[in-house]
């Protein structure tokens, strides 16, 4: 049995800007706080070490785990009262891409085979370039999805699932790959444009049902904009005058607000309620202007490839929210294109909340053309 040194490091300020609509938290930790915003990556980071505990509980494991100190990984491992080793490192009282960086090159001091790491892409990017600045490439990445966006493939779907992967390394039961790390400018994404380029390669464990894959927008073709306004169609005739709707951000969504004739924030969350919009909204804003959830229906789209349906760039669209609507009143929307290309077939969520998720996984329609519905499972 060959021991697995885990190394695992915590971006504290990830996905902050998340439910207060400020889609990313670069450069905007005070405005998001400012807006109510909590943090996310404590929750996300005891929810994995909690699945990654029975390794050092089964004499059959051989496992070791050595983390970043304070919020950037020690205190979360307190909390779960697992055995660590903490690297000897000063950090900053508001944590930095350097202190990443500088976090990333002590647990490869320290001689760990496997770095998970809790945060979305800029995390996932500040950490690339550790590894090519130092020559670490040997070095495995597993990245916990905590961000706001999370385009990269090198995220799994949800924590525990990387506490899943990080045992079938240990048990000698995976292969290596590349992940595509993208790099997104989210002074344009907060200015609703999606300004998106491949940033480079990280690699990881191989086990592709467990990773999210990298997203991809949806083809600008003629057939697929006939695609979309034909479900948007069908969706605008059962539309009821005395109910809200929420819209999800995307291209195919907006097609509904493009016939209705009001303005989509491309990037955010709008409502639509007695003939009127409102725009780019964040969770609070949503509850204050929804009067009577039993007459409100969500309509989202899949992210391309990725197939998240929840808790990727809609996180405005939270699990208190999604409670307060029915399941039946939730509008699926993809065109057949969009979801033949939807890595496995099946649509994911990852909502933060483990009951919710739990609530929406099985089967659930999907409108891919007017009147043409498909039943498509939610894992």
């Amino acid at each position: 049995m060959t021991l697995l040194h885990i190394g695992f490091l915590v971006n504290p300020i990830a996905g902050m800007g998340g439910r207060v609509g400020l889609k990313g938290t670069d450069g905007v930790v005070e405005r998001a706080r400012e807006l109510g915003a909590e943090p996310v990556s404590p929750d996300r980071a005891e929810d994995f070490l909690d699945a990654l505990s029975p390794l050092f509980e089964d004499d059959k494991h051989d496992v070791s785990l050595t983390v970043c100190p304070g919020e950037m990984g020690a205190k979360e491992c307190e909390n779960e009262n697992l055995p660590f080793e903490t690297v000897h490192l000063d950090i900053s009282d508001e944590t930095t891409a350097d202190d990443t960086k500088r976090c990333v090159l002590a647990l490869a001091d320290a001689g760990v085979d496997i770095i998970a790491f809790v945060g979305g892409d800029g995390t996932a990017r500040d950490i690339l370039d550790a590894i090519k600045d130092h020559g670490l490439e040997d070095i495995l990445v597993i990245g916990i999805p905590a961000g706001v966006k999370m385009y990269s493939a090198i995220f799994v779907l949800n924590p525990r699932d990387a506490a899943e992967v990080i045992r079938l390394v240990e048990e000698g039961k995976t292969g290596e790959t590349e992940f595509e790390i993208m790099d997104i400018d989210e002074e344009a994404f907060r200015n609703d444009e999606l300004e998106i380029r491949l940033y480079g390669y990280m690699k990881g464990p191989s086990v592709p049902a467990r990773f999210q894959g990298a997203k991809q927008a949806s083809p600008a073709t003629v057939d697929e904009k006939e695609a979309q306004e034909a479900i948007a169609r069908y969706i605008l005739e059962n539309m009821d005058e005395n109910e809200t709707y929420i819209l999800g951000p995307g291209t195919t969504v907006k097609s509904v607000a493009d016939l209705l004739e009001i303005k989509k924030t491309t990037l955010g969350v709008d409502l639509y309620k007695d003939g009127e919009v409102h725009n780019d909204l964040n969770e609070d804003q949503i509850l204050d202007l929804v009067d009577d959830f039993s007459k409100t229906k969500i309509i989202v789209s899949p992210i391309g490839h990725q197939g998240m349906l929840f808790g990727r760039g809609n996180q405005q669209i939270s699990p208190k929210i999604i409670k307060k609507v029915e399941r039946d009143d939730i509008i699926v929307m993809s065109t057949p294109s969009k979801l033949k290309g939807i890595e496995g077939g099946t649509l994911k969520v990852d909502t933060g909340d483990n009951s919710v998720d739990e609530m929406l996984r099985g089967y659930i329609r999907v409108l891919t053309d007017y009147k043409e519905i498909r039943l498509v499972k939610i894992e």
